[in-house]
């Protein structure tokens, strides 16, 4: 007998397995729990985010159908749409031309710098032609510079302003190359209202306008366009485009021009550049070569710059753009599109000659150049018909 209270005896390992039949202990179980999904519970945070008690803890969704990466790869990268870069292409276009269009307006602005009416119509002017025809002047003015600076390039200190150098550019309407004529500067020819004299004087007599008409008058062509530049803006625009490659073809050795330069291909500064095409060092005829040189090097500085390589580089095109606004000078009537015209065509190495003369004659100015009528006749007529000028008729440069 137990007393109340007391537990009852474990089985004894001495009173062996219990005996078959015997009825078998049964111990009270464990109430059954609730399944985890179905416990209430206050509150729980999932990600950060605080979610109520009794909503269950959802699986993460793939915001792609595309199949994860293998393990050790990265995932593919976003591509960008066709439609994005189309529109990011346009902007940069429409941003382009605008800044473009800016610009030209603003060249177009600055151009002009000479008196009103140098290309006026007169009784007995030549007719218009097919092809667009520029005449061309380097003046030596020293406009621009100062007294070291004139020491610097041997410019000299002689006051007012003379043509240094005269050039007949002819366009051509279709295909054919430019053709670039020099016009000695000391011609002999007829000056309208002064008689014989020689060319350059026309110019200091009466400007450009004066100029012009007499060159009219002496080749039969109609001058479309005019421009003229003085010895600060040759420079500037030389400078501005980084310098020009020239060959020289015999060494230069001369102090009145400040210029000492050695035989074969080289870069020339503006301050060289400017002596070189004024030098009158080296050849039997001194002035014939320096035309040559002056066709050289006009065709090979207008080449450069209007090269895409300096054209679409804001680095020298803007600096260039500036100087040759501020060196060069043309009529009322020419804009930035004739400029344009003009530096295309000249990309495209011109045809290069000089008036054919022989001999020499006693003017109001001295001695002077004498054309060949015959053969300068034959070239002018060439030009104004927009025909090659014939082989026979050009110089060897």
């Amino acid at each position: 007998m137990r007393s109340p209270g007391e537990r009852r005896p474990l089985p004894s390992s001495k009173d062996g397995p219990r005996a078959a039949g015997a009825p078998a202990h049964h111990f009270p179980q464990p109430p059954q729990q609730p399944v985890a999904d179905d416990v209430p519970r206050s509150s729980s945070r999932v990600y950060g985010k605080r979610r109520s008690g009794s909503s269950p803890v959802r699986p993460m969704r793939r915001t792609s159908d595309r199949p994860p990466p293998p393990p050790g790869q990265r995932p593919p990268r976003r591509r960008i749409k066709g439609g994005t870069v189309l529109k990011i292409l346009l902007a940069l276009l429409v941003a382009l031309v605008v800044t473009a269009a800016g610009m030209l307006f603003w060249i177009d602005g600055r151009l002009g710098g000479l008196p009103a009416g140098i290309l006026d119509d007169y009784e007995g002017r030549p007719a218009d032609t097919p092809g667009t025809n520029w005449l061309l002047v380097g003046s030596d003015s020293r406009k621009g510079l100062s007294a070291r600076e004139r020491k610097k390039l041997a410019t000299g200190n002689s006051e007012g302003q003379r043509t240094d150098s005269m050039m007949l550019l002819h366009l051509p309407e279709g295909s054919d190359r430019p053709t670039l004529v020099s016009l000695p500067r000391d011609s002999a020819v007829t000056v309208p209202g002064q008689g014989r004299n020689k060319l350059n004087a026309a110019y200091a007599i009466g400007g450009p306008k004066l100029l012009v008409r007499t060159v009219e008058t002496v080749t039969g062509i109609r001058v479309d366009n005019y421009m003229e530049i003085g010895f600060a803006g040759f420079v500037e625009i030389v400078d501005a485009v980084g310098g020009v490659e020239i060959n020289v073809r015999a060494a230069v050795n001369d102090p009145k021009a400040g210029l000492k330069l050695k035989k074969g291909t080289q870069t020339l500064t503006g301050a060289q550049a400017l002596g070189y095409v004024r030098t009158r060092k080296g050849g039997a005829l001194p002035d014939y070569e320096r035309t040559k040189r002056q066709r050289q090097f006009l065709s090979a500085v207008v080449k450069k710059a209007a090269s895409p390589g300096t054209l679409i580089n804001p680095f020298t095109s803007i600096p260039l753009a500036m100087s040759a606004t501020d060196a060069v000078a043309v009529d009322e009537d020419t804009g930035v599109f004739d400029m344009l015209s003009l530096g295309l065509a000249m990309g495209d190495s011109p045809v290069t000659t000089v008036v054919p003369f022989g001999g020499t004659e006693n003017v109001a100015g001295g001695e002077a150049v004498k054309w060949d009528r015959a053969k300068a006749l034959a070239l002018f007529e060439a030009l104004a018909a927009d025909q090659p000028v014939p082989k026979e008729i050009l110089d060897a440069g």
